[in-house]
This record gives structure tokens, C-alpha cells and sequence, in this order.
């Protein structure tokens, strides 16, 4: 197997691209006063994970990187939270778009969760 030469060969940085890219889609169809509200809070959300496992990959120190990927999961969480809200508040009309943007945020933390519990095996 071939050593990981950049955080951009990591799946779990491909994924979290990937989804940010979803949450741009849908936050495009939300209300124009929610712009500087949970919109803004969604993407943040989203662009946090991959720059943090991003970061976290570039420290070089295992310990940080563990760090840093705690972080990503703690994005993830507030952005499944900002999508139950906008469920709510009806901002999301496509409950298909919003099974496939919750589904790849689970899979999203179940491969972090590999990958820490991996690191952590190795310190």
C-alpha cells in the first residue's frame, strides 16, 4: 500500500468536500432572510470539516490530527443540527435531499471514527 503523500488522498477530506458541496445546493433554495442566519451557520458548518481534517493533516504530529478530527466530528454534529432545524421550519422541501445529506454525514463519522480509532492504536 502506497503512503498518503496529502490530507487530499484522504477519503474522509474527498467526502467532506463532497459534502459541502450538498449543503451549497441546498441552502441555494432556502428563504433570502435566512442568508445571514442558519444558512450561513449551515456552510460554515460544512467547509469546517474538510479544512479542519485539512489542518489536522498537516500539523504531522498524530496527536493533533486526532485533534483536529474530534473537531470535524463536532462540525458534523452542529450541521445535523442546523438540518433538523430547517427540517422543521419547512426550509427543506425534498426530504430525499436531506436523507442523502444526513446519510453522508453518517457516513462521514463513521469513517472518522475508523480512522481515529486507528491513530489511536498506533500512539
Amino acid at each position: 500500500m502506497e503512503k498518503i503523500k496529502t490530507f487530499k488522498e484522504l477519503k474522509i477530506w474527498k467526502k467532506g468536500i463532497t459534502l459541502t458541496i450538498e449543503i451549497y445546493n441546498l441552502a441555494s433554495q432556502f428563504p433570502e432572510e435566512e442568508k445571514f442566519g442558519i444558512i450561513s451557520q449551515m456552510q460554515r458548518a460544512a467547509t469546517s470539516v474538510s479544512a479542519n481534517i485539512a489542518e489536522g493533516w498537516r500539523r504531522k504530529h498524530t496527536k493533533e490530527f486526532i485533534h483536529f478530527l474530534h473537531i470535524s466530528l463536532g462540525s458534523l454534529a452542529e450541521l445535523e443540527t442546523f438540518l433538523e432545524i430547517s427540517k422543521k421550519l419547512k426550509y427543506i422541501q425534498n426530504i430525499e435531499n436531506f436523507d442523502k445529506i444526513l446519510s453522508i454525514i453518517h457516513e462521514l463519522q463513521k469513517m472518522i471514527y475508523t480512522m481515529l480509532k486507528s491513530l489511536s492504536a498506533n500512539l
